[in-house]
């Protein structure tokens, strides 16, 4: 999610009963992701947009559309407004309609900085590219930084960044046994829990995080520098 995008509806939002504004993402620029944003922020965004876009929000509290505090919001799965990934649906995605491949793409097993914005180091067989430590095009010698969103070629579906630049809050409880007995098919995540899952890798991560199983947790109240949003929607 792009930061001008971010902005865009968290105005809307601010002006329309939401408890989220522009202020609540930080970016470098208006091309590059959105980061620092809670879960929170991050679902009553996803209303927001829902909203502005004539869309059904996904996120109630109490059967009401969620718009301020921090709750545990129910999800309406057939609502065809946007809102976070699973973990599962992520996942999904990021194999780009491959299977048993390490990353987002399918003609190798390896990452290198022609493909990902990361940080590399010898530490991992699978990392083998050339340039090591931050990628050295977004990196002006003091201060390394996110990649312009679409910077590497997309994967199988059409998708970018799913591999580096920020992580990506998805919708589900964290648990880390959770997969050894979840149902086979589309699983939602656990009923509850205490953190929340994201995905991807960043700029600030190394070569195993970009991995497409890689799984990290946070406690939903929380911002990084490293971690943002792609919303999703069902299909029209």
């Amino acid at each position: 999610m792009t930061k001008s995008k971010w902005d865009e509806v968290a105005n809307w939002a601010a002006a329309n009963g939401y408890d989220i504004n522009a202020a609540a993402a930080s970016g470098k620029a208006a091309n590059h992701p959105a980061y620092f944003v809670t879960w929170y922020e991050c679902v009553k965004w996803c209303n927001a947009r829902s909203q502005k876009e004539g869309l059904t929000p996904c996120y109630t509290v109490g059967g009401a559309t969620y718009k301020t505090g921090a709750s545990a919001p129910t999800c309406n799965w057939s609502a065809n407004g946007y809102r976070l990934p699973t973990e599962a649906e992520w996942e999904k995605a990021a194999r780009g309609g491959a299977s048993g491949r390490r990353f987002p793409w399918s003609d190798t097993d390896t990452i290198q900085h022609s493909r990902a914005n990361y940080y590399s180091s010898n530490a991992f067989s699978y990392d083998t590219s050339p340039t090591r430590g931050f990628h050295p095009t977004y990196n002006d010698g003091t201060t390394p930084y996110t990649s312009p969103v679409g910077s590497f070629a997309a994967n199988g579906y059409g998708l970018y960044d799913m591999a580096g630049n920020v992580y990506e809050w998805c919708w589900d409880w964290y648990s880390e046994s959770y997969y050894s007995s979840s149902p086979g098919s589309n699983p939602g995540g656990p009923a509850s829990g205490s953190n929340r899952g994201f995905r991807g890798g960043s700029w600030d991560a190394g070569a195993d995080s970009c991995r497409v199983a890689e799984r990290h947790n946070r406690t939903p109240d929380r911002s990084y520098y490293v971690l943002g949003i792609r919303p999703v929607r069902i299909a029209p």
